[in-house]
This record gives structure tokens, sequence and C-alpha cells, in this order.
């Protein structure tokens, strides 16, 4: 969080693709010397949250150059589908493939290992962006300012578009509501509630990423955003949000399954529409900037949905604090909704205009 609006700045004035490789190699560095301390027998706490918050920067240093590198890959008229893609892996490999593979490996290889063979994998991806060729994008030969008015001017940026802050102050609020429960207090349901063991929280797990795959699926067969991107956003998104209440009253554990696999596809939906609607109407030059806001808001309130799910479901009960954080967290979405200006694309014709000029630079 401490370097996200930094790795934005960096983002919008060096080459992203080298940005992508960077943020990997820092990241093959903290897990590899995970691993390596693991196997050695000298691994402590105080070296694991050293090296876990290593981790974090090259995050914080990939993601914004992740979600605003893709106007240079991919034509407009592709996004939704390319959006949609990203959308499709990241439960089919977290969520599916990832649990298994991982079990596999610590299985037969044991954990120190497992870390190493992780750690692999980041010189598969720096290897992959460092093949990948992007489109260039015209420069102004400018004096750039510092980093520090480039910054500003990021904030400011989405400061006059009630568009942007709105969604970006609502998933920061939704989110403290929400985020710590479904990972806490979603094992806890499986475990005492529905006298689940580990394997069925996996199955509940997977279900959701099920949902998340036929969701992406059917986004990227479509090619396009709904009618009404913004108000679907917002709609898919309270849904995710109120779903959390069903884990509280679920009994069965299929209805839990079910629970996860319809919030988990409406939560996919939103990333696909918000993650388009970003690269159609913010312009390349600042894209950089407004991702890592975006990346800093969504996640700012999860440290404090942490510390507050223990004791709320100590004072409430954990069904109750379940119910609770699902309609807050809906409720909250909806007031945003309601933000006046917080669908002005939808009805300034932005993005129509956005559609129509992507469409010709496509065609050129």
């Amino acid at each position: 969080m401490v370097l996200l609006l930094g790795a934005g700045v960096l983002s919008d004035r060096l080459d992203r693709r080298r940005l992508m490789i960077a943020g990997d190699l820092v990241r093959l560095v903290a897990i590899g010397a995970i691993g390596a301390l693991s196997i050695l027998g000298s691994l402590t706490l105080a070296r694991l949250v050293g090296l876990v918050a290593v981790y974090g920067a090259g995050q914080a240093v990939f993601g914004p150059a992740f979600s605003s590198i893709v106007p240079q890959i991919v034509p407009d008229d592709l996004r939704v589908q390319a959006n949609s893609l990203a959308q499709f892996v990241r439960p089919l490999t977290l969520a599916l493939v990832g649990p298994v593979v991982g079990g596999f490996l610590i299985s037969w290889l044991g954990v120190g290992w497992a870390f190493v063979v992780d750690a692999a994998t980041f010189v598969v991806s720096a290897a992959a962006i460092l093949a990948m060729r992007t489109r260039a994008v015209a420069r102004e030969e400018l004096e750039r300012p510092s980093a520090w008015r480039d910054l500003v001017e990021g904030l400011r940026f989405v400061r006059r578009r009630t568009w942007l802050w709105a969604a970006m102050v609502g998933g920061t609020i939704s989110l403290l509501f929400t985020w710590g429960p479904w990972d806490v207090l979603l094992p806890y349901v499986v475990k005492n509630d529905l006298g689940g063991s580990a394997s069925d929280l996996g199955i509940v797990y997977g279900a959701g990423g099920l949902g998340a795959v036929v969701v992406a699926l059917t986004m990227g067969q479509r090619g396009r955003l709904p009618r009404r991107p913004i108000t679907a956003l917002y709609l898919s998104w309270a849904l995710g949000m109120l779903l959390l209440a069903g884990f509280g009253l679920a009994v069965r554990l299929w209805q839990a399954m079910v629970v996860a696999l319809v919030a988990e596809g409406a939560i996919t939906l939103l990333m696909v529409i918000w993650t388009t609607l970003l690269q159609r109407l913010v312009p390349r030059e600042v894209l950089g900037r407004v991702s890592s806001l975006d990346w800093l808001l969504a996640t700012a309130g999860v440290p404090l949905s942490f510390a507050l799910v223990g004791p709320a479901a100590s004072v409430l009960g954990v069904d109750a604090t379940l119910i609770g954080a699902g309609v807050l967290g809906a409720a909250v979405t909806l007031a945003f909704l309601l933000v006046p200006g917080a669908r002005e694309p939808e009805r300034d014709e932005a993005l129509r205009a956005a559609l129509v000029a992507g469409a010709q630079s496509s065609q050129v």
C-alpha cells in the first residue's frame, strides 16, 4: 500500500513491460528466499514477515503496470474479451488448479521446495513479458514534470470525475464490511456450523471459482459491455456483497456452494466491466496512476476489516456478523450508485464516443 501510488507514477513514466519484469524479479527473490530458508531450517517468523513485505513491494510495482498495459496490447474492440480472459485465468488457477498443484508439491517435495517451485513461476512470467510486444504510443517531446507533480495530476484527474472516485471510495467501504468476514468466517462456518472438513472448504471455494470462470467465459463470448455498464457494475457488485449473508443463513454444504458460485460470478462481472471502463475512459498517459489509486483504495479497508471481524463475531455471533456485513456492504454499494454523477459516462455519451474512437484506431 505504501508503494502503490509511486508505482503508478512510474508506470506512466517508464516502460510498463520493464516494471512488470522488475516486479516479477522482486517476487522471485522473496519467494525463493522463503523456500531456501525453509529447506535450511532457518526460517523464522521475523524473516518470513520481512520477506513477505518484499514480496508486497513486488506486487505494488507489478499491479499498476499490468492494469495499464492492456491498451498497448489489445485494440479497444477486443478489451472485453481480454479482461474476461484475465478474470477466467485467475479463478481457474487460484481456486481450482493452484490448490491441487500446491498440495501435491507440498506432499511430494515438502514446503520449502514447493516455495522454490513457486519462485520459478516468476521466471516464466518475466520471460513471457520479455517476449511480449506492445503497440507504440506517441509521446510528446516535452519536459516531464516532477514525479510529485505527476502524482498530484493523477489524484486531480480522479477527483474531477465523480464516477471514478465514487466507485473507488465505495469499494473501500464495502470491502471493509465484507472482505474480513469472507476470508475469516467462511472457514469457521464450514467447519463448525456445517460440520465440514478442509476438503469441504476447498469445494466451496472451488464452486466460487467455477462461478467466476462461467461468467468470464460468457463475457468473453459476448464481447461487449452491457448497455448500461456502470449500472450493471453496481448491481452485480451489490449482489456479490449481499450474498455474504447467505453463508450466515446456510445450513447445508451445498447451500454454501451455491452462494459462493453466484457471489464469485457477480464479482467477476463487476471486475470485467470496471477494468474495461478504466481502459476506455481513462487516457493511457494517466492510466497507471489511476490504476494504482484504484488498487490502493480497494485494499485500504482490508487490514481494518480483518482486525474488526474477530471482535464483531465474538460480540454478535458468527452468523449475525456475516448477515450484517453482507447487508451493509450491499447497502453502501447501492448508496454510491445514487451519488450525483456516479453514472455520468452512461448519460453524457462518453462511453459511446470512446467506443467509436477505439473502433477507428483499431481499423487504422
